[in-house]
């Protein structure tokens, strides 16, 4: 990745969430105890589901794909944020953040993908049932997951590549906790005009497109449950997705108000507060919102610990 020559500035400054004393200290444990719990919670779930044989479906092959997107995610941000918020120079270098950008930008985009494919998943298994082996066998399963990582990576190393091409010569302080396309555009001395416009077509297309997408595969689950006659056949279908729309709800209201919106019209504070939604919210909430509605993952879990405290 080459770097434009007239890029002088060599690290940034990122200003965070306040310079009180008592309100980092109590922002580092709030990120420290989130951070902790995704990671626990999520690498619970990967082990769990590997280890259980009788999980091993494409619903919970997905699902182990988006423990592993929330750990990336939240690994890419917290960490630094943690040192960012005990120490007094509160600074990363032009390369660490043009890293971050890359690698919570691919694990952003992945996860919108990854929750088309998940919808996708459970509009067959509600939908068309006595088809949902053949439409989803472990080579559609796979081939599913790998235009995943493939296209978040591409969508994400195009923004970042065209992010080293702007010049960066004078204010270096990101208004922000972390390095992320939104607030880093405003500090560049040269024209940003195409990032602008690229930002925009690619979210709108990227989250536009998955959100549609998603949306009409639910629609179709919503109308086919609706059709079930017994009240605990619709119990059983709806339980089979209510976890999954929990958390594509709340990930697609963060998203879309943070990138569906001009750089101009950025605004610093709802930029900050909803980027925790899904930088450390939603890693977090997730592996909670699929246990604890999901009576095989419990299951899993329980034996998981059984096996663990036995040796």
């Amino acid at each position: 990745m080459a770097f434009n020559n007239e890029t002088f500035v060599k690290e940034f400054i990122l200003q965070g969430f306040s310079e009180n004393f008592l309100l980092e200290i109590l922002a580092f444990c709030l990120f420290l105890f989130f951070y902790i719990l995704a990671v626990i919670g999520n690498s619970l779930i990967i082990a769990s589901v590997w280890l259980t044989s009788g999980l091993h479906t494409p619903m919970y092959f997905f699902l182990i794909n988006l423990a592993l997107l929330d750990i990336i995610c939240i690994t890419t941000v917290v960490p630094k944020l943690l040192e960012n918020l005990v120490e007094e120079k509160k600074v990363i270098s032009f390369l660490g953040c043009m890293t971050q950008v890359y690698v919570f930008s691919w694990a952003l985009g992945s996860e919108l993908l990854l929750f088309t494919a998940m919808a996708y998943d459970r509009y067959v298994a509600i939908c068309r049932p006595l088809h949902y082996s053949t439409l989803m066998n472990d080579k559609i399963c796979g081939m599913l997951v790998a235009m995943v990582w493939i296209v978040g990576g591409l969508d994400s190393g195009m923004h970042t590549a065209m992010l080293t091409r702007l010049s960066f010569c004078g204010p270096n302080v990101i208004d922000h906790f972390f390095c992320e396309i939104p607030p880093i555009l405003p500090l560049s001395c040269s024209s940003t005009k195409l990032n602008e416009l690229m930002t925009l077509v690619t979210d709108l297309l990227l989250g536009g497109a998955n959100f549609l997408l998603t949306t009409t595969s639910y629609g179709f689950i919503i109308a086919n449950i609706l059709k079930i006659h017994s009240e605990e056949g619709k119990k059983k279908a709806f339980s089979t997705c209510s976890s999954h729309l929990m958390v594509v709800t709340m990930y697609y209201f963060a998203v879309f108000c943070a990138y569906i919106s001009p750089s101009a019209s950025y605004s610093p504070q709802k930029g900050k507060a909803v980027a925790v939604l899904y930088t450390t919210l939603s890693p977090a909430v997730n592996p909670l919102i699929y246990t604890l509605r999901n009576k095989d993952v419990k299951a899993a879990l329980r034996k998981l610990f059984v096996r663990c405290f036995s040796f």
